[in-house]
């Protein structure tokens, strides 16, 4: 829970025109694939990269006499990511085919839920920073198919098509026009994705084309949000324009940039802003026009006939909702009260589930802090650096585990660890043993580090006055004594032996 945590909400983000300054309004339509091994009306392999072709039932092909038969673990799958947004779950929903024609559709319709979805209302906590955050709400989820590919770079005269996507199933997540900035929208995204990974209803692979956002972007003048938001008219905000298809957190924000400042040119210069979906060209920075807006009734919606209304039980969904996973939120909130990390670090921590689950791995029945420290500094910033992820890890959450209990037994020190995790990541082995069978055990036997204290000491009698003017130079003798027993001395003993022979 984040009973702990306050929020406040970011500031909108505020674009200056020629004449006046606006303010944006952001609505998401989020397609996230549903992590299924079969489609949503078909038993068709939903396998990414296969051949062309080649994951299609009759169905998907729209043969003649061929019925869909829903995928129940599709629906669980929706019902799952409902109760992950804190959602309100159908029992009663209903499919409708939408109706119009993509060469990739070979139905000629797509069967999706327009006036009766499987969940309804939820939110989302967004994080824009320790203590900022932003809620967005839900408006609903429904479930549909989807379509395939037109592909019309193979050949100058002919396009080609790839139904292997056909039928795939979907949820649509819609939101409230609750966001206020790109950045906003792009951290909305990517907290959708977090939640789904977490939960295994999508992988959240943008590149793939698995998790693909339409965002509604509008512009109004400074209070007019909030007198929408006090009476639900739209006519306080203004007239919104669709992106479709934007499969980057990059790209979504720089769209949202660059069609803000397309619609206060227009408005400033006495035009209209025309509802339009519109397309995002990375490689010239800028939305074009693709189709006029399409309302609901243009695509002449009505129940399908080959499927009933989909009625589910309460103890089902109450099955599903106790095999919930522990969600993002709340795993970051219980790092912070019970291992007593900050925000900021079991934020990283809990950034993605296989990271979260190593490190509490590494984390069990030791101390939180150094567990996070060493999980985010020395791994995460070495996987970085050689390009891997923590699934590739060279080092295992054991292994790092047995370091850091070698830390706390006082066997090795903090310099010493690092050489040891340095031999972990490219030989492998257990860090005891390698302790052990190559000396690297530190030395707290007092007497020698002693003799070594002194030794130092009476080499050097200039520094020792230095030092008892100075007592910060004092540590220029702590690094002699390190250096001369190779990194092996108790550098707490070390310290305090220093210091009670130069009197400090």
């Amino acid at each position: 829970m984040l009973d702990h945590l306050t929020y406040a909400a970011p500031q909108p983000k505020v674009i200056q025109g020629a004449k006046s300054d606006w303010e944006l309004v952001i609505g998401l339509e989020v397609h996230a694939q549903v992590a299924s091994k079969a489609k949503l009306f078909s038993g068709a392999s939903t396998e990414f990269g296969s051949e062309p072709n080649s994951n299609v039932a009759f169905v998907d092909a729209a043969m003649p006499g061929m019925l869909p038969v829903i995928n129940e673990f599709c629906v669980a799958q929706a019902v799952r990511t409902g109760l992950g947004l804190k959602a309100a779950i159908n029992l009663r929903s209903a499919f409708d085919r939408k109706n119009y024609f993509y060469p990739d559709l070979p139905q000629g319709y797509q069967i999706s839920q327009l006036y009766h979805p499987i969940v309804g209302e939820g939110e989302v906590i967004v994080d824009m920073g320790p203590g900022i955050a932003r809620r967005v709400r839900i408006e609903r989820i429904h479930m549909e198919q989807d379509a395939g590919k037109s592909i019309h770079d193979m050949d100058p005269n002919m396009s080609f098509v790839d139904l292997n996507r056909t039928g795939v199933a979907l949820m649509e997540i819609v939101s409230r026009p609750d966001i206020r900035g790109p950045e906003e929208a792009a951290a909305y995204v990517a907290k959708l994705r977090q939640i789904m990974r977490y939960l295994g209803t999508c992988d959240g692979n943008m590149q793939n084309g698995n998790l693909r956002a339409d965002v509604n972007v509008s512009v109004c003048r400074p209070g007019d949000y909030e007198r929408f938001m006090e009476t639900g008219d739209f006519g306080h905000l203004g007239t919104r324009c669709e992106i479709k298809n934007m499969n980057s957190l990059r790209f979504i924000q720089a769209a949202i940039e660059y069609e803000a400042r397309r619609q206060i040119a227009i408005i400033e210069d006495g035009g209209t802003v025309v509802q339009e979906t519109r397309l995002y060209d990375p490689d010239k920075g800028e939305t074009r026009s693709m189709r006029s807006k399409e309302e609901a009734h243009d695509y002449r919606y009505f129940p399908d006939p080959d499927l009933l209304p989909l009625e589910i039980d309460q103890a089902w969904v109450d099955d599903i909702a106790a095999s919930m996973p522990e969600l993002p939120d709340e795993k970051k909130a219980r790092f912070v009260k019970d291992l007593g990390l900050s925000e900021y670090d079991a934020g990283v921590l809990t950034a993605d589930v296989e990271n979260a689950d190593y490190f509490e791995a590494v984390a069990a029945g030791r101390d939180g802090k150094m567990a996070a420290n060493w999980v985010i500094n020395e791994l995460f910033g070495r996987l970085n650096k050689e390009g891997l992820t923590i699934a590739t890890s060279p080092v295992s959450a054991v292994q790092l585990g047995g370091v850091i209990d070698l830390i706390a037994k006082g066997d090795i020190s903090g310099k010493i660890a690092k050489d040891l995790f340095e031999i972990l990541w490219t030989e492998g082995g257990d860090p005891a043993q390698i302790v052990e069978a190559r000396g690297m055990k530190q030395v707290t036997d007092l007497g020698a580090i002693e003799a070594a204290v002194v030794e130092i000491i009476a080499a050097n009698p200039a520094q020792v006055e230095k030092a008892r003017a100075n007592p910060k130079l004092a540590g220029w003798f702590v690094g002699q004594v390190l250096k001369a027993t190779g990194g092996k001395a108790n550098p707490a003993a070390v310290n305090d032996l220093v210091a009670q022979k130069l009197g400090l």
